[in-house]
C-alpha cells in the first residue's frame, strides 16, 4: 500500500493542516502529530514533564476511557489510507488505534472535550493493533469527502506521526472560468507523479503551498555529470487548464540552482499514458536562464494556449528548484 506515491497527505502542516484538540498531551505536543518526517529521538534530552518526544504523547491513565485527538485536513478531500507511526515509542505506544470523520463547513477550531465528542462522528477504521517503533499502514475503504479527522488510541501512549492519505476534494463548479488559479497547486489537487531524480528532496516539494523554509524544502537532484543532461519532473495538474503563467522559484537554491530550465503542456486523459510515453509533448517555454534564490517570471515568453493537463518541467543540468507555479484558468471539459 504505497500511499505516500499513490496520494496527498491531507493532514500535514506543511500543505496545512492543523490539530485541534487532543484529551492529553502531557510529554510531547499534538501539534508533532503532522510534522514532516518520522520523528527523532535524543537520547538526553528531558524536560521538567519527563522525557522529550517528538511525536504526541498522553500520559499514563490511571481512570477509564482512552485519549483521541482530532486534525483538521488543509483541504476536503477523499481519504484512501493511514500511516499511524509510532516511531521510537517502544515501551509507551498504544497498542490500539481506530480513526472516525466527519465533513462540516462550520469553525470546529475552538471546540470543548464535549463538544468534540457530541460531533456526528463515523467511524472508518475499527480498532486496529499497533505494535512499538512501526509504521502502520491501513487502507480505508469509506470514500467519502471529509473534512475533519479523529484520531483514538487505547487507552493512552505515543504515536509520532499521523498521515491522512487521501485526494483532493475541491467543487470546481464553484470556481468560475475567469478566474485565476495555482493549477500546479497541491491544495487545488496537483500531483507530481515522476521525476528522473530526487537525490537530496522530494519532488512533493515543488507544489506545496508558501515560500519554501529552506533548502529541503523542494525538489533538488544530484550532481549530474553527464554532458548535456537535463533533470525533469511531471505535474499533473490539478484540473485542465490555460496556462497563462509560470513563476519558477529558486529561493534558498544559491550553489546549486540550474542553470536553465524549460517547459513542455500535454493534454492526456490519465497519467498511465503520461508515464508509459503515450503523449504528444508541446514546448511551452524554451530554454530560459535562472538565477541563485529568485522568482522567476514567464509570461510573454510562454507559446502554448491549448488545454494542459500535464507539465513537465526540465532543469539544465542538474539542481534545486523550491517551488513551481503554474497560473491560469480552468477549462471545463
Amino acid at each position: 500500500m504505497a500511499f505516500n506515491e499513490d496520494y496527498l497527505d491531507l493532514a500535514q502542516a506543511k500543505l496545512g493542516g492543523k490539530v485541534l484538540f487532543a484529551t492529553d498531551d502531557f510529554f510531547a505536543e499534538k501539534e508533532n502529530l503532522i510534522q514532516p518526517g518520522r520523528g527523532i529521538f535524543i537520547p538526553d534530552k528531558y524536560t521538567e514533564r519527563g522525557k522529550w518526544m517528538d511525536g504526541w504523547e498522553s500520559r499514563r491513565k490511571r481512570v477509564s476511557g482512552h485519549d483521541w485527538a482530532v486534525l483538521k485536513l488543509a483541504t476536503p478531500g477523499c481519504v484512501h489510507g493511514f500511516d499511524i507511526d509510532t516511531n521510537h515509542f517502544l515501551g509507551n505506544h498504544p497498542p490500539h488505534a481506530s480513526v472516525e470523520a466527519l465533513k462540516t463547513d462550520k469553525n470546529l477550531d475552538a471546540l470543548s472535550q464535549e463538544e468534540f465528542d457530541a460531533l456526528p462522528w463515523n467511524e472508518i477504521l475499527p480498532k486496529s493493533p499497533l505494535d512499538p517503533g512501526s509504521q502502520h499502514l491501513y487502507a480505508c475503504d469509506n470514500h467519502e469527502v471529509y473534512t475533519h479527522i479523529r484520531l483514538h488510541i487505547y487507552p493512552d501512549g505515543g504515536v509520532a506521526r499521523f498521515r491522512v492519505y487521501g485526494e483532493v476534494a475541491k467543487d470546481w463548479q464553484q470556481i468560475d472560468s475567469s478566474e485565476e488559479i495555482d493549477l500546479a497547486a497541491a491544495i487545488n489537487g496537483a500531483k507530481a507523479i515522476t521525476c528522473n531524480d530526487m537525490f537530496f528532496s522530494s519532488k512533493d516539494n515543488l507544489i506545496m503551498p508558501g515560500k519554501g523554509v529552506n533548502m529541503g524544502d523542494g525538489w533538488e537532484t544530484k550532481r549530474n555529470r553527464t554532458p548535456g543532461n537535463r533533470d525533469w519532473i511531471i505535474i499533473r495538474l490539478a484540473h485542465p487548464g490555460k496556462v497563462d503563467r509560470v513563476l519558477v522559484d529558486t529561493h534558498h537554491f544559491k550553489g546549486n540552482y540550474p542553470d536553465c530550465c524549460s517547459l513542455e503542456f500535454c493534454s492526456a486523459e490519465n497519467d498511465k499514458d503520461v508515464l508509459e510515453g503515450n503523449v504528444d509533448w508541446r514546448e511551452a517555454l524554451s530554454k530560459q536562464k535562472l538565477s541563485a534564490h529568485a522568482e522567476h517570471v514567464f509570461e510573454k515568453e510562454l507559446t502554448d494556449n491549448e488545454v494542459v493537463t500535464h507539465a513537465r518541467l526540465f532543469i539544465y543540468p542538474d539542481g534545486g528548484v523550491s517551488r513551481l507555479r503554474l497560473f491560469g484558468k480552468i477549462v471545463h471539459i
